[in-house]
């Protein structure tokens, strides 16, 4: 198991989970961050500090997002496992459902 972000982190990118997470496992995209299934140690750091509320352990993922747990996998499918976000920077690609979605729209 491991911690999913799902869809109030695509196009937002607020990075307040990255200074939190203490084994570096969270991955930035094009679009959203990313959590690596391998590398996270399930500590739920990343969970409270999120702004938006886009953090989940798997198994909570809300239904109206399940589809972002897939995603989560996919973008790691050609990536593997670099043992680490901050030496890997960002990474021009999303995960394929999280490319085509619209451009999500912040209230200010």
């Amino acid at each position: 198991m491991t911690y999913i972000i799902a869809e109030p982190c695509v196009d937002l990118l607020d990075k307040a989970c990255i200074e939190e997470c203490p084994v570096d496992c969270i991955y930035e995209g094009n679009r959203m961050l990313y959590i690596h299934p391998d590398e996270c140690v399930d500590c739920g750091a990343c969970e409270p500090v999120c702004p938006v509320e886009a953090i989940f352990y798997e198994d909570d993922v809300p239904e109206k997002w399940k589809d972002f747990t897939a995603a989560n996998y996919a973008f790691f499918d050609e990536l593997g496992s670099p043992g680490g976000a901050s030496k890997v920077g960002k990474i021009e690609k999303d995960a394929p459902f999280v490319a085509s979605l619209p451009p999500q729209e912040r209230e200010h």
